[in-house]
């Protein structure tokens, strides 16, 4: 079932996108050749307990046999699209890193993502960078009332695949609210006008996962970190976005 959000509660919803935006600030600020990403986890994981929330992601619970997450961010280096686990691994120049930051805040979720770049990056990273950053918000000005869903995924596909890059499968977007996954799914592909259509008070996280090479992808042993297939960079961005009278509203945007 969708969960269909008051004026009251989306204002709620961007209290905790406010702060998932701080904390992508603060990782933003922090990522550099040298550093680790357990550094940086850390350091958002501190700031997530000093506004008197929680970590969503932090004890997240695993497929079955699998530890639950042991982390506050996702941490997901070059290759690996998602989920990553934070490490004390050195980054170093011309890596990028897709971070993803979920709270709780006085009973609402937020939820986003952004990939960085570490040092300088080459053109064709940072060609695969601009192009899921470009393709999130081209999906985000077609968003209000009685607008497709499936039109969120073909604006996205369409854009990428044109630049010759691919787009994950077998990972979506999600409602989100008082619930980290909510109903509906998001697809990041997909067909013109099918399906559902998004209706105001509904809030969905949008999250373009596209890769360098194929869009395949797998699982590493540890249960959680997924990445492509063919060991090629993949990037990620997401926003948590209320589908509004007027368009998108946009819950977690930058500080």
């Amino acid at each position: 079932m969708i969960s269909l959000k008051s004026p009251r509660d989306i204002d709620g919803m961007e209290v905790s996108g406010r702060l998932v935006a701080e904390c992508l600030a603060i990782a933003r600020d922090m990522v550099k050749p040298g550093i680790s990403t357990a550094e940086i986890n850390e350091a958002v994981e501190r700031n997530i307990l000093d506004h008197g929330a929680k970590a969503a992601f932090k004890g997240f619970p695993g497929p079955k046999g699998v530890k639950d997450f042991p982390a506050a961010c996702c941490m997901s280096v070059d290759e690996e699209v998602v989920h990553g686990i934070p490490n004390n691994k050195p980054l170093h120049d011309g890596q990028i890193v897709s971070i993803d930051i979920g709270v709780l805040h006085d009973g609402w979720y937020g939820d986003a993502a952004r990939t960085f770049a570490v040092g300088n990056v080459s053109p064709e990273i940072k060609k695969l960078m601009d192009a899921t950053w470009d393709a999130l918000h081209l999906a985000i000005e077609i968003i209000k009332p009685g607008q497709f869903l499936s039109n969120i995924g073909y604006t996205i596909q369409t854009h990428v695949e044109q630049l010759g890059f691919s787009v994950v499968r077998e990972l979506v977007g999600h409602g989100i609210g008082k619930d980290l996954h909510e109903e509906p799914q998001v697809p990041n592909y997909g067909r013109l006008d099918r399906g559902l259509r998004l209706r105001e008070g509904m809030v969905i996280a949008v999250e373009p996962m596209i890769n360098l090479g194929v869009y395949q992808v797998k699982v590493l042993n540890d249960g959680w970190t997924i990445v492509t297939a063919d060991g090629k960079a993949s990037a990620h961005y997401e926003h948590t976005i209320a589908v509004t009278a007027d368009g998108a509203r946009v819950l977690t945007l930058d500080p």
